[in-house]
């Protein structure tokens, strides 16, 4: 449709969002959009609520979703608690913490608030669908894509065809921005070196990693954040 706004694309493609591809033995592959019954409605509200324009962005790109954050509510770093507090929006029934969340919505409130961060950010991952696995104790924890070899290279198309979607919604590509300095950008860069999706590609410290080990220079990273993409 000619008057596609970034938010009916971004809806579009969530809806068709599917991986047909053998995945290493015991990797599970996390859809929030099929497993959840709201996060396609909730998400669709959130891109609805600050993307309904034809305003080109910046996009900042993770790793892959995590179980506690966008594998559940659909929304890239976004638990439930930031959700109702910053978006004020809802899911019913469930509520999840995500340290990540935590990291990125504060660093959004430096930046001037989620209407004049999401005005020109857009954040996804080359993977926009998650990974799981069940560790000795039975339990499903997060998965990375470069965890493991046989599953970097497995989801590797998917990975190339998403970054071109997201691209194609509306994303400036004089620079990308890459959540992860070590093998995210590593890999990414790669990918970016071959394919030519960006001009130049710039790391930041992963906000997992920050609030996991660099908690107590969060403010330190919330500045460099914001020099980096301010600048």
């Amino acid at each position: 449709m000619v008057n596609e706004t970034f938010a009916d694309k971004v809806i579009a493609f969530n809806r068709k969002l599917r991986l047909d591809v053998r995945l290493p033995e015991g990797v599970r592959v996390m859809n929030p959009f099929t497993e959840n019954p709201q996060a396609l409605s909730t998400s669709s509200a959130f891109y609805k609520k600050f993307y309904d324009d034809h305003h080109k962005r910046h996009i900042i790109l993770g790793i892959n979703p995590g179980r506690f954050g966008a594998g559940v509510t659909g929304i890239p770093f976004t638990d439930t608690k930031r959700l109702a507090e910053k978006c004020r929006l809802h899911i019913d029934g469930i509520h999840t913490h995500e340290p990540s969340s935590v990291f990125v919505y504060e660093m959004i409130d430096a930046y001037g608030g989620v209407e004049a961060f999401y005005k020109d950010f857009y954040i996804n991952s080359p993977s926009p669908l998650g990974y799981v696995i069940t560790n000795k104790k039975g339990k499903e924890v997060n998965f990375n894509y470069y965890d493991s070899k046989a599953l970097q290279e497995a989801v590797e198309p998917f990975m190339i065809q998403s970054i071109k979607a997201h691209i194609a919604k509306g994303i400036i590509t004089d620079v990308g921005f890459c959540m992860g300095s070590g093998k995210n950008c590593k890999y990414l860069s790669q990918l970016n070196e071959k394919h030519g999706f960006f001009e130049k590609l710039i790391p930041l410290e992963h906000p997992r990693y920050i609030m996991q080990y660099r908690s107590k220079q969060k403010d330190f990273y919330i500045d460099k954040y914001l020099r980096v993409l301010q600048g």
